[in-house]
């Protein structure tokens, strides 16, 4: 989906002076997800068990802010990724990842210049972001929570709420493919019965619906009845119902939000991933914490250790996509997760790396390229 960095006048992807590895050091690889509100980055080297990382950034760029306004994204939205995606490039590079894939998500697949944005970022930073379909979104993030599954349940329902939009897997967890390693994975093998993307995520609900100086019930509620209107007409889920009304589902939530509300229920001093990620949530946990926030001003939500000012203005929104979803498909159990599309990438990576003979490949937008060491 990229090929490996070249920033002009430094290294040559991983075949320029001082990319090299030394002999016996395991390659590592390297997934990049550009999303409407934030620039992510996961380096690991594959695992027995899977892969390990060896280092993670993440920055919140909000490439989306006003594009449901104006079509497009700003000068200044593009500046705060392109920025965040220069330190991406350098980190590869210093890592020496032999291959990587890059995706773009909801804002460049909906703004009217996010191509023209993404031949930007090739020309100065050499990352070739791809900009994926709703439904590989779904499906990566999916295979990056598979080991959050409770496999004494029979299904469960993925909830990826991002910057642009929200995606919604149910997922069926008696049938196969779930046991895949990340050399043996493919994401379209994935016992996904059902899935819905809604062009609504934390960024444009909160634009949509603007705080005024203090959020209130109503205020909550009409973004919970916005997104359950998107939601609640989509049929080809109908089959999961029983399971569900007989409580043998339960629901994995992945977004900055859904790990903030965790930290805030939690009471961290500060974020935790160690803490957060894999926590199990009852459904009146999620709800009050939600109710806790609606206490706060936006800026006593700032000084919250785990929502901070970058989230102050987004996190209930979050919570009311979760909310939503929890009123139409009720779980009495939600799994936090701070994982998803970038551990999906990776796997798919290492799946791709078994199959393909080690040789270079060039190729456009899309592309993986493979180095010989």
């Amino acid at each position: 989906m990229s090929e490996a960095p070249r920033a002009p006048g430094g290294p040559r992807g991983q075949g320029g002076q001082g990319s090299r590895r030394s002999p016996g050091e395991q390659p590592c690889y390297a997934a990049l997800d550009l999303g409407t509100n934030n620039c992510r980055l996961l380096v690991a080297t594959p695992s027995p068990r899977g892969f390990r990382v060896i280092e993670a950034y993440s920055r919140i760029v909000r490439l989306g802010e006003g594009l449901s306004q104006t079509g497009q994204l700003s000068d200044a939205a593009m500046e705060r990724s392109m920025a965040a995606l220069k330190v991406c490039a350098e980190k590869i590079r210093r890592r020496k990842a032999v291959r990587v894939k890059a995706v773009a998500t909801q804002a460049c697949r909906g703004a009217s210049n996010g191509t023209e944005f993404v031949r930007r970022v090739a020309e100065e930073t050499g990352l070739r972001l791809q900009i994926i379909t709703p439904r590989e979104e779904a499906q990566l993030s999916v295979a990056g929570c598979m080991s959050l599954f409770d496999r004494e349940a029979d299904a469960a329902l993925v909830v990826d709420v991002g910057g642009g939009s929200t995606e919604l897997s149910w997922v069926d967890l008696k049938g196969g493919g779930l046991d895949a390693k990340p050399r043996q994975f493919e994401a379209w093998k994935l016992p996904i019965r059902a899935w819905l993307s809604i062009p609504i995520g934390v960024v444009t609900l909160a634009e949509r619906f603007p705080e005024g100086e203090r959020a209130d019930d109503g205020w909550f509620r009409a973004m919970v009845e916005e997104v359950k209107s998107k939601i609640s007409a989509f049929p080809h889920a109908a089959p999961m119902r029983k399971t569900f009304d007989a409580g043998r589902a339960h629901m994995v939530g992945t977004s900055g939000a859904i790990t903030s509300l965790a930290g805030l229920h939690l009471g961290l001093p500060r974020y935790d991933r160690n803490v957060v990620d894999g926590l199990w949530m009852e459904r009146a946990d999620c709800e009050a914490a939600a109710g806790r926030l609606l206490t706060l001003t936006a800026k006593e939500r700032a000084l919250e250790p785990c929502i901070g000012a970058d989230r102050a203005d987004l996190v209930l929104a979050g919570a009311a996509i979760l909310q939503a979803v929890q009123e139409l498909w009720p779980c009495s159990r939600v799994r936090v997760a701070d994982r998803g599309l970038r551990e999906g990438l990776l796997m798919s990576l290492m799946s791709d790396r078994q199959k393909r003979p080690r040789r270079r490949r060039r190729g456009g937008a899309g592309s993986s390229q493979t180095v010989n060491a």
